[in-house]
């Protein structure tokens, strides 16, 4: 009865593998929707920080003659928008709207005694205008405070006093500088508001404020600090649902930005609500705004065409420069990086994109996506039950039976975790039993374990090499297979604007190769337990200590290089850069360079050297970095492929070298070696 079970466990992989592919061909609409999706969103918009400009003017001899100048400079250069905060009583100090003093200073300016319970702040305005348009606004903002503000007057100067302290009063949020916001839309510059949560969420002044952005055309928004507009009193108001209401009536949407430490507070329910309305935003900081232009506008390039990024955020800051002995700047440097030939601007435009208002991806879901997506459910999990089965042969019918259930028990209580977790487990799967199945085709065609001189033939070199190309495709189209498994289970729009993120990565680039390895020290044939005890057996000797603290260096490092924040060499990085600019999309190092050439060598080796199989646990980094490739859903699909292809292609030119090499090597050896033995 064992040996019965055994033999339907083993037979079922030819009906598993067929389901594979059946699931692959219904994963395919799957990944065409994605890529619909990509293709809907083409413009692309700089944005400039306007606080930044006048922090900087303030240093000049002519503030305003400084921002004028240097905004058409900058729209000259391809900057569409400015970023507008809600402004401050500081704010408008520094756009020489107002001058303003606490209860000590106004007292030695009038000459008159400090009074002794009044501490205010007195608020003289520069000219009549000003006046006009800033009191009532001031005036508001504070009544909704219940801080009161009154007139007053000094030198026939208009002016207002606020009813508390200095150091409180800076730090109210007011509705933005209107004389700024007209003279900005006047220079046709389209304004990106950046919201503050500080405040009491109150519906009619955020309702009036939006209707002044809506007059200026605003279609983005950003939010300053760490959460969203109407955050802080959502529990007690439901404000976040009300601000995004305000928001849709008037087509305006927000921005993620990239890389952010944490995820501001709310944004993920406010996006919902605005039906996904966002686009992903790259800001480059003052301190990088100093780099090479060469640099920056390759940044901007790469973050458009390989993530999405639809916005770009430019920040300055001045700076003390004693070798010139002056107070600078970089915008010279941004305006260089982005309209020098070979800058941003034309490198964007090269790639297919237009600058413009960066508009939302317009989600693509077909009416059979849900359908297509079941039946790839249904073949991701015979891929992993394919890989169990040649580990542990009488568990497959079983995993695969328990996979099926555990996944329609998982899509009912917690989907998210369902599609992370399967997307993970297919993305381990296929590379691994790629590799697993090119070794038992090397144990298979190559030397026994005990090899009988006078029955075993070695195959040629010509033969080895053909089956080690032969090899190679097909140990690299099993590994594939898991891509438009993880791309149909992962294709939500909230993965590609990162606000949910696939976990596991570090175990995708980890349990392949320890299955492998695995794979090579007691699956070299069937799996035989004295192996294991044997192995159990073994005496720890100083040397393994060294081997396991070496191999545990050599792990952290690989781990540090893989994910978003992966560490690289200033020398990697000019390399990457110079792949880029010369191929366009940049393939993977640890692809083309090790582990492809690796694969083939490995395969050619083995088919002589039982051993050489060794070398396919570092070979499989090759293939489990393809399907990680694809795992990134914020890359377009179609620069993930070319990336893949690309390394393929590289890494079998690459891999014929070494083994070319090998041979001449090889050949040296036995010709010289009698020799040295003399």
């Amino acid at each position: 009865m064992q040996q019965k079970w055994q033999r339907w466990n083993i037979s079922s992989r030819k009906w598993l593998w067929i389901i594979v592919v059946v699931g692959v061909l219904a994963a395919l609409p799957v990944v065409y929707d994605r890529l619909q999706t990509e293709k809907s969103s083409k413009t692309v918009e700089f944005v400039f920080d306007y606080r930044d400009l006048v922090e900087v003017a303030s240093y000049r001899a002519n503030p305003q003659d400084y921002i004028s100048e240097q905004l058409d400079r900058l729209k000259d250069a391809g900057v569409q928008s400015m970023a507008i905060y809600e402004s401050t009583l500081e704010d408008y100090r520094k756009a020489r709207r107002l001058m303003m003093w606490g209860a000590a200073d106004i007292a030695n300016l009038t000459d008159t005694i400090i009074p002794v319970n009044e501490n205010y702040t007195y608020v003289l305005f520069t000219n009549p205008d000003y006046y006009q348009a800033l009191a009532p606004v001031i005036k508001e903002a504070f009544g909704n405070l219940e801080i009161t503000s009154k007139e007053w007057s000094f030198r026939g100067q208009q002016g207002l006093i606020i009813e508390t302290p200095i150091e409180d009063a800076t730090l109210k949020p007011l509705q933005p500088d209107p004389f700024t916001l007209e003279m900005l839309h006047d220079k046709g510059f389209t304004i990106v508001p950046r919201l503050v949560d500080s405040l009491t969420y109150n519906k009619a002044t955020v309702e009036k404020l939006l209707d002044r952005y809506e007059e200026l055309g605003v279609k983005r928004i950003l939010f300053e600090g760490e959460s969203v507009k109407g955050f802080n009193d959502d529990a007690d108001t439901a404000s976040i649902t009300d601000f995004a209401n305000l928001l849709k009536e008037r087509g305006i949407g927000i921005a993620a930005i990239e890389n952010i430490k944490k995820q501001q507070k709310g944004f993920n329910k406010l996006a919902y609500l605005l039906d996904y309305n966002v686009t992903r935003l790259y800001s480059l900081s003052e301190g990088d705004s100093a780099l090479d232009p060469k640099v920056i506008s390759d940044r901007f390039a790469l973050a458009t065409k390989d993530r999405n990024i639809r916005m770009i955020y430019l920040n300055t800051i001045p700076s003390r420069n004693t070798a010139k002995a002056q107070i600078t700047d970089t915008l010279d440097n941004l305006v260089t990086s982005l309209s020098d030939p070979g800058g941003a601007v034309e490198q964007i435009k090269d790639n297919g994109f237009k600058l413009g208002q960066a508009t939302a991806f317009e989600v693509v879901d077909s009416s059979y996506q849900r359908y297509f997506k079941l039946v790839a459910v249904v073949g991701a999990v015979s891929l992993v039950a394919l890989l169990i089965s040649y580990f542990i042969p009488w568990l497959t019918i079983p995993a695969w039976v328990l996979g099926l259930l555990g996944s329609v028990g998982l899509l009912v209580l917690k989907p998210e975790l369902f599609e992370q977790a399967l997307a993970l487990a297919a993305a381990i799967s296929a590379p691994t039993l790629a590799v697993v199945l090119a070794i038992r085709k090397v144990n298979e065609m190559g030397p026994p374990l005990r090899s009988n001189n006078l029955t075993y033939k070695a195959m040629s070199p010509q033969r080895r090499f053909t089956h080690s190309l032969v090899l190679y495709l097909k140990t690299s189209l099993i590994s594939l297979s898991a891509v438009p498994f993880v791309i149909a289970l992962l294709n939500n729009i909230t993965y590609s604007l990162v606000l949910d993120q696939f976990r596991g990565v570090s175990l995708l680039h980890m349990a392949p190769i320890g299955l492998v390895a695995l794979y090579v020290l007691l699956y070299r044939g069937e799996f035989v337990f004295n192996k294991t005890g044997k192995l159990l057996r073994t005496p720890i000797t100083l040397a393994w200590v060294i081997a396991a603290a070496v191999l545990g260096v050599v792990g952290m490092y690989y781990l540090s290089r893989t994910g978003n924040s992966g560490n690289v060499t200033p020398l990697e990085m000019a390399f990457r850069t110079f792949l880029e600019n010369t191929v366009g999309v940049r393939p993977r190092n640890k692809e083309f360079l090790l582990a492809h050439p690796l694969l083939i060598l490995g395969a050619f080796l083995a088919f002589r050297y039982r051993s050489a199989a060794f070398i396919m646990i570092i070979a499989v980094i090759g293939q489990l970095s393809m399907v990680d490739t694809f795992a990134h859903i914020h890359s377009p699909v179609l620069i993930s492929l070319v990336r893949g292809l690309l390394g393929l292609g590289l890494g079998l030119i690459i891999g014929v070298i070494a083994v070319i090499v090998w041979q001449i090597a090889e050949g040296c050896w036995k010709r010289w070696s009698p020799l040295l033995k003399r």
